[in-house]
């Protein structure tokens, strides 16, 4: 456990956490959906704002019931999660939930849905400074179920299956309509056709990482993200309705965190 001193990247430490600190944290890529994340219901007290250290905004949120629990950012990739994740740890926390955005794979998987994943194919370089390659990179069957069950309840549309987490946005999700570099490297060219016949429902960039250090450091992680491209039709995200898609999977979250349904009203 930490001695209570702030912690060099998130800037803060277990003495900024109060009598009765947070163990469990929404931890999401974008500082602006963290913000969006403590602010996402009336009935939710923003305690303080704990850091904005290197863009890594982190906020104290109190539940109705007095529980408090953490909104932070990780970042972009795996990199930068291992960090946060590894200190998050440091000061007390048990149970994370990564809130993220994804592309789909399959064509039954729509843009405006979401997908709890159950495990992640993890094509990461960060992972492998933590367990070996074929380390599994699985969620915690109880808090996923608890995913689960918040959003038959919540009625947003959803589905659960494999990930897969990779490095890059672009060469590494075989984007070259879109990106700067048509020339794909030769493993990665089919890719998504090869991961659609495996049966992966989506790409993003951090759950393989994060269920490899819940693994390894003894703590339950899971993951939903916000479906806002469908790459077996194209390469572009899809920004009508990534509002939307976002509100619901951060709906979702917080009631898998223990916020009262009554309090997570659809903003349709």
């Amino acid at each position: 456990m930490s001695d209570g001193s702030s912690k060099y990247h998130i800037g803060f430490g277990l003495s900024d956490l109060g009598p009765q600190p947070p163990t469990l944290a929404l931890l999401c890529g974008d500082p602006e959906r963290a913000y969006r994340i403590a602010t996402a219901a009336p009935e939710i007290v923003l305690e303080k704002k704990l850091s904005a250290r290197r863009g890594l905004s982190s906020y104290l949120l109190v539940l109705p019931d007095g529980r408090r629990i953490l909104s932070a950012t990780s970042g972009m990739g795996a990199p930068s999660l291992s960090i946060v994740v590894n200190e998050l740890f440091a000061v007390g926390i048990r149970e994370i939930i990564r809130v993220g955005t994804c592309g789909s794979l399959q064509d039954d998987v729509k843009v405006g849905s979401v997908v709890i994943s159950r495990a992640a194919l993890c094509r990461q370089g960060a992972a492998d400074d933590i367990a070996p390659p074929e380390y599994p990179a699985a969620a915690d069957p109880f808090l996923t179920l608890r995913l689960v069950e918040a959003a038959r309840e919540l009625d947003i549309p959803w589905h659960l299956g494999v990930t897969a987490s990779v490095d890059t946005f672009y060469e590494g999700q075989e984007r070259t309509l879109s990106s700067s570099n048509p020339h794909l490297l030769r493993h990665l060219r089919g890719i998504n056709e090869e991961y659609r016949r495996l049966g992966i429902l989506n790409y993003e960039m951090e759950a393989g990482t994060l269920f490899k250090m819940a693994g390894v450091y003894g703590f339950a992680a899971a993951c939903v993200c916000a479906v806002l491209a469908n790459r077996a039709a194209g390469e572009e995200v899809a920004l009508d309705l990534k509002a939307q898609a976002e509100a619901d999977a951060i709906r979702l979250a917080l009631r898998a965190a223990g916020l009262p349904a009554a309090y997570l009203v659809d903003q349709k």
